[in-house]
């Protein structure tokens, strides 16, 4: 299963899970959580769900692709999700920590506290994936085990 939006570095952790996670026959979920408020976005989200899914299928036709968009707080959402459907393996994008101190503080109520939550709480392996800068090469990858490993491929 991948959690999946509308930013880059979702997309990067998706195409990664199908590069390095998914093998022929294996069934990949991509989850994509919206909150409760907000009319009009209902009727772009779907399609972009779906359209990450024909990416998949295109890159990887022997992988089976699911999209999921739904509607409710994203950290119970995704914990429920991976039950219920009994993922294996769970793959978040991880954001780039700001520069800025204050800010890094700020944000990291958010994102990184969700990645930190699914990795603790989430009953499968889950594997956090930022891609390296530019010139560098490579993804930074963290589990309960192992934080912001680097992984050259």
């Amino acid at each position: 299963m991948v959690v999946v939006d509308d930013t880059s570095g979702a997309k990067h952790a998706m195409m990664w899970a199908l590069t390095h996670v998914a093998n022929k026959g294996d069934f990949l979920t991509l989850l994509h959580v919206l909150p409760y408020a907000g009319a009009g976005r209902g009727e772009e989200t779907p399609s972009l769900a779906n359209s990450l899914g024909t990416l998949c299928k295109a890159c990887r036709p022997e992988v089976e692709v699911e999209a999921l968009v739904i509607q409710g707080p994203k950290l119970a959402t995704v914990l429920s999700q991976v039950k219920k459907l009994e993922a294996s393996v769970l793959v978040l994008s991880q954001s780039k920590p700001s520069h800025f101190c204050w800010l890094s503080c700020i944000l990291r109520s958010s994102s990184e506290e969700f990645v930190e939550q699914c990795i603790n709480q989430a009953e499968c392996l889950t594997l956090a994936v930022r891609k390296q800068s530019k010139g560098v090469g490579g993804y930074l990858i963290s589990t309960r085990w192992q934080k912001n490993f680097w992984l050259l491929a």
